[in-house]
């Protein structure tokens, strides 16, 4: 389990590609990785992946082709950073919201807004996912919790501090950009219940 409370940034430093199957290698700040073990899970733009490898600062996670297929992940180049978080344990204060690491789509980047004391982004989700958007319900962005703006369609916007901006990569969000989008599990659950009710009462 996350919290969508992101820990920092890490660097891709080396990608080994194969078929339908990718090994990312990523330097984390040390402290970051303390204690880690070869099967912990660390959460990527939100994506749940498990270690494979550690030596030193370098830590190394295996990609399969669904994860590759649903995320922003198989996009990414020698270089460019990624949002971690480690996975909660029992104890830890929750100070987002209860995120599984299970990626239900991307969204694009529709439209940056930014000035000296704001920052807003607007994004665009497939329409089958539009049902699950609600102003003011939890959303995860690349594995970052956030309060939903507004909303119209399959269109939401969020609004991001300065503190959000300084520890994640989203402040390198531009236009046309894919971004990892978890649902709220509550929502998901509670909007599928509801719908499948009032399918079985129609038919």
């Amino acid at each position: 389990m996350f919290t969508g409370i992101v820990q920092g940034t890490a660097e891709i430093v080396e990608i080994i590609n194969r078929k339908a199957f990718r090994t990312h290698t990523l330097r984390f700040p040390r402290k970051s990785i303390e204690g880690l073990q070869p099967g912990a899970s660390i959460a990527h733009n939100g994506c749940c992946l498990t270690v494979t490898a550690l030596h030193d600062d370098l830590v190394s996670f295996d990609l399969m082709q669904e994860t590759l297929r649903v995320t922003n992940l198989g996009e990414l180049e020698q270089g460019d950073r990624v949002n971690f978080e480690r996975a909660a344990r029992f104890g830890d204060e929750i100070g987002g919201h209860q995120m599984s690491g299970h990626i239900l789509c991307t969204a694009k980047v529709v439209e940056v807004i930014s000035s000296e004391n704001n920052h807003q982004i607007r994004f665009t989700l497939p329409q089958e996912y539009a049902h699950y958007l609600f102003t003011k319900g939890y959303i995860g962005v690349d594995g970052i919790s956030l309060t939903i703006g507004r909303v119209s369609g399959a269109e939401f916007d969020v609004n991001l501090i300065p503190e959000t901006l300084a520890r994640t990569n989203i402040g390198g969000r531009r236009p046309g950009d894919r971004v990892n989008i978890e649902i709220d599990p509550q929502t998901q659950a509670i909007v599928d219940t509801v719908e499948r009710i009032l399918s079985q009462r129609e038919s």
